[in-house]
């Protein structure tokens, strides 16, 4: 980002009310000014629920000369597309309309905020805790299909395997637009697709973890161990 740049939305940031009279927690979130930079982008600060592992961040992204919002559920962190504009009392619109109840709805999970494609789907209904235990191979259940989150592009986190402090895990994800199933893993924060879960129905995903979640965790935490 450039000197000029940055130093024109600084100026922007430190006139803004609207950040100055936040509360510093809010439904659970610790609020923090950040006004730090890293490659195009400027995070001007941030809600956190440490305990939950999740937060947000609001930032200012160069490239596309527009503010932004960004979410963290866990080890996964995406753009929310419906907090993107390119004038700062636009996005203070935005996020006087909905952003206390973005935090309230990360904090506590509500079955009526989920898509009635993933209620139909049963998912929230599997009695998945023999096939997805609590741990497995040193990972936790972080997020349960029984509290499905939702993700970026019509996407919804079925459940999360993670490894935190090795910055790993495996994710099961629903997309509603494309009526499938699919698997995602991390490694060290580098994501790689998992073709082998690919599948449209719940029990065809169902046959596909009883053959291979086992396996593909073991493996995983086999290259943990080696990357340390």
């Amino acid at each position: 980002m450039k000197d000029e740049v940055k130093e024109q939305i600084t100026a922007e940031i430190e006139a803004w009310e609207y950040m100055k009279n936040l509360p510093q927690e809010w439904h659970g979130f610790t609020f923090a000014k950040l006004m730090h930079e890293h490659g195009d982008m400027l995070d001007l600060y941030s809600y956190e629920n440490a305990a939950l592992r999740r937060s947000i961040t609001i930032y200012y992204h160069d490239e596309t000369k527009e503010y932004k919002l960004r979410m963290r559920t866990g080890l996964t962190e995406f753009c929310v597309i419906e907090y993107i504009y390119a004038k700062l009392n636009d996005f203070e619109d935005i996020l006087q309309k909905r952003c206390e109840n973005l935090l309230i709805a990360m904090a506590q999970f509500n079955a009526e905020h989920i898509t009635s494609i993933v209620h139909d789907k049963k998912i929230m209904q599997w009695d998945y805790h023999k096939l997805v235990p609590e741990t497995l191979e040193g990972f936790s259940l972080f997020i349960s299909p029984d509290k499905p989150v939702r993700g970026i592009n019509g996407s919804y986190i079925i459940f999360d395997y993670s490894d935190f402090p090795n910055q790993s895990n495996f994710i099961i994800y629903y997309n509603v637009f494309r009526d499938e199933f699919f698997g995602e893993s991390r490694i060290f924060n580098i994501p790689e697709v998992s073709y082998a879960f690919d599948a449209h129905e719940l029990q065809e995903l169902i046959g596909k973890l009883e053959l291979k979640l086992v396996s593909h965790m073991q493996s995983l935490r086999e290259r943990i161990n080696k990357g340390k």
